[in-house]
């Protein structure tokens, strides 16, 4: 039995949850989400306090490792929907700055050229200084997604620290050279 898939995820007021077959539908006032599960093995609904449940139609070893993760993506894409994700990356290093020109990122990050991220659609970037970066959206693994491909760009090195980090991320610093 999952301990996490037993939990009633509740709707807030302003989202809706329509069950259509094998797929759930999240509207809330950020967009909408969809979500797709096996209907042969699990059963989802909706009750009259606004809550929504999915359980396994048989409980074996199999189903009971899925119940948790479908039941994490769905409460996921109620989260989005209503609030949004987000992420906050800072950029630590002499020189290093981020400019956004349309659906383009252009970081200088202390190259001879300066590297260039496409935004995918469905994701929100904002530039708060030069040196700081807010990733927002209703796709919980697109903002992961989009944060981990930037960090990727320039990661952070243990010896100053230099590179993309996340907020409040902790850089276990190494020693340099000893003479």
């Amino acid at each position: 039995m999952s301990k996490l898939g037993k939990k009633i995820i509740s709707v807030p007021k302003d989202s809706k949850v329509a069950i259509q077959g094998n797929s759930v539908t999240v509207t809330g006032p950020k967009g909408t989400e969809k979500i797709l599960f096996n209907e042969k093995v699990f059963s989802s609904k909706v009750n009259d306090k606004n809550e929504f449940m999915i359980s396994p139609l048989k409980k074996d070893k199999s189903s009971s490792a899925m119940w948790g993760t479908y039941r994490s993506l769905i409460n996921n894409a109620i989260f989005g929907v209503t609030k949004g994700h987000e992420k906050n990356l800072e950029l630590s290093g002499v020189g290093f700055k981020v400019a956004q020109q349309g659906d383009e990122l252009k970081l200088k990050l202390g190259f001879s050229h300066e590297a260039i991220y496409k935004v995918p659609k469905g994701i929100n970037i904002k530039i708060e200084k030069q040196t700081k970066i807010n990733i927002a959206g209703t796709d919980k693994s697109l903002v992961s997604k989009v944060a981990s491909e930037i960090k990727s760009l320039k990661p952070v090195e243990p010896y100053k620290a230099k590179g993309i980090k996340e907020k409040d991320q902790y850089i276990i610093r190494k020693e340099g050279k000893k003479k």
